[in-house]
């Protein structure tokens, strides 16, 4: 049983995943390393791009990727770890 390896909104997708991956800023690699939830190469990117332009500061992006990682987690925690885990 691998449900709570994954994230509801994860889906396979066509491509090479890796390949994607890999062209994402070093700093966003090394962020998705330890991210809690498998976040995708396109969802990063646009997340990072949008997050850089904003703020103009690498650091103040990576904060917003947190960001966005924590607020997904409180949204799909119940989907993903069932009702009773702790929010």
């Amino acid at each position: 049983m691998m449900r709570n390896l994954t994230s509801p909104r994860a889906r396979w997708r066509s491509g090479n995943a890796m390949a994607d991956h890999d062209g994402l800023p070093a700093p966003v690699r090394e962020w998705a390393a330890q991210a809690a939830l498998p976040w995708s190469a396109t969802s990063l990117r646009k997340l990072w791009t949008r997050a850089l332009n904003e703020t103009k500061c690498a650091q103040t992006a990576l904060a917003r990727l947190s960001q966005a990682e924590r607020a997904t987690l409180r949204r799909e925690a119940a989907k993903v770890w069932g009702d009773d885990y702790p929010q």
